[in-house]
Parts: structure tokens; sequence; C-alpha cells
């Protein structure tokens, strides 16, 4: 059985589309898809730098973007789907509950108003990577910051202000490791807050369908049979934790053998390898991986 999942912010890297704009189909959807978004994706995908990408507003569209066009280069049916975070977009649109447009409006809203409450007050994210998880998570409490991502495999990712964030770092737990994230707010939590209403309008006036492949939530790692619902999860799921580790504990569950991830493949495939044990996976990080991609889809579909 196949998964196929689609990475969240902090994937990106400068150039990363690069290779795959020499597809003529993949360049004509990333195409389409920056006059639905209203973003340059073929310039920030090649020629802008680390910290021109690293905007909230930028970030967000460029990968729910690659996804879609990755998956509709790929051409595999799988049978399960799966975002982390803003992947969830991209998900969506890979399982028939949006329109590739209207999941590009959708993430631009999301990306723009993240932005927006992220510039109220200094607030970042960090990775923490080892420890116990239950140390982990009374020194991030500690700290003053929240644990916004739950990843499994060892990692959790603290959201907060800076001040938490610094102190965090200061006194990591015991045999764990805090690393900063190139993102710029703390996502999943309630300084994203002024953020939702808009979203949850543009939500409303979007046509949606009941998703075609399971497709699973960061809510709390269930699949999700009705498009609705999903998309109220999506809305909500700005100030909510993500749980990537119920998603995994599901596909575990459900005997998947194969994992793919989308481009910039690597940091889904990174975790996995430590929390899905026995899974074999596959990251998609420039075009010369998709006939590998397709024949690994094909020894697990």
């Amino acid at each position: 059985m196949l998964a196929i999942t689609c990475p969240g912010q902090g994937a990106q890297k400068s150039g990363f589309l690069s290779s795959f704009l020499e597809l003529d189909a993949f360049a004509a959807q990333i195409d389409e898809l920056s006059s639905a978004s209203g973003i340059d994706l073929r310039l920030h995908g090649t020629e802008s730098d680390d910290e021109t990408i690293k905007d909230t507003a930028l970030a967000q569209p460029l990968l729910v973007a690659s996804a879609i066009a990755c998956a509709a280069e790929l051409g595999v049916k799988a049978d399960y789907v799966a975002g982390h975070s803003v992947g969830e977009i991209a998900a969506a649109q890979i399982a028939g509950i949006f329109t590739a447009s209207d999941a590009m409006r959708f993430v631009s809203v999301r990306g723009a108003g993240m932005a927006s409450a992220a510039a109220h007050t200094p607030t970042g994210m960090s990775a923490v990577v080892g420890g116990d998880p239950q140390d982990v998570l009374a020194a991030i409490e500690a700290a003053g910051a929240s644990p916004a991502n739950v990843n499994g495999g060892g990692q959790t990712v603290a959201a907060g202000s800076k001040e938490s964030l610094d102190k965090l770092a200061e006194n990591p737990p015991e045999k764990a490791r805090v690393i900063a994230l190139p993102v710029a707010g703390a996502f999943h939590t309630d300084f994203m807050a002024p953020a939702t209403a808009e979203l949850a309008a543009t939500a409303s006036a979007l046509e949606i369908a009941d998703p075609g492949t399971k497709i699973l939530s960061n809510s709390d790692g269930t699949v999700v049979e009705d498009g609705q619902d999903y998309v109220g999860r999506l809305v909500k799921q700005v100030t909510n934790p993500v749980r990537w580790d119920l998603c995994q504990e599901t596909l575990l569950n459900a005997g998947i053998t194969g994992m793919i991830e989308l481009v910039p493949g690597g940091t889904l495939t990174g975790i996995a390898r430590r929390a899905m044990k026995g899974v074999e996976t596959f990251a998609i990080k420039s075009a010369a991986d998709l006939d590998g991609a397709r024949e690994f889809a094909a020894a697990h579909a």
C-alpha cells in the first residue's frame, strides 16, 4: 500500500524547482498556479534566495503549487494522501477536495493572513530533536512556548515568542537539541488567530467536493471522508497543533508499505525513517527522481 505526502513550510530551498521547470507540463501548470495565486512561482522556485522564500506569504503558495504540479507530473494513484501543515492544502487538491485554482486561492489567503499575524509580535518555531517526549513537552511549557507540531520519531516543534524560544534553547530537555526553523511566525498557536476569519470566509466561497482518495487530517490523524469537514479542519488548523505523529500511526495501522514525499522532499521521509520502521520511503527532490518514484509506486500501490 502506498501513501503520498506533501511537506510543510520550512521544507523550501532556494532553486528547488529549477529541474522541474524543464518539464513542459510541469512548467505549464506552475504558470497556471502562478496566475491563480498572483505570485511569480517560477521566480521564487528558481532565483529567489532562502531568506526571500522564508516569507510566509510566498513560501506557502510556493510549496502547495509545487506539490500539486509534482503529483500531476508523477501520475500515480495512492491508497492514502496526507500533508503536513500547509501541505494539507496540496493533499486536499490531490484527493479531489479542491480544484487547483481554489487550492491556490485558499493557500494565498492563508499565507498572507499568517504573515500579517506574525508581524504583530516577533515569534518563531524551533525543532526539539531527541529527549524523552514528556520531558520535551515539559521543557516547552516551562519556556512559555507551545508544542505546535508533534511529529513523532523524536521530533517536536515548539512555537512561541522569540523570548520563549531563546529560553528553550538555553535550557534544552535532557538528551535533546533545539534547532531554530526557517519560518517567520508561531504557526499553529493562538498567535495566528487573526488569520482565521478571512480564511473561513474564503473557504465558504469555494467549491468543495468529497475526497476520492483516503486523506488524513493533522488534527487527529483520522481519515476524513467529508470534504466540508476537511476544509473546516484546515481553517482551525491555523491555530491548532499538527499531530503528524497520529497521521503516521494511522498509516502504520493501515498497513502502508511505501511512502513518497513530493517536492521538496526529505523532511517527512526523514521523520518516517525513525517513526515508521519497516515502511520504505522515497523523497522527490529533483525531476531526476520522478522515474524512480514511479517505479517505487508500482512496487507498493
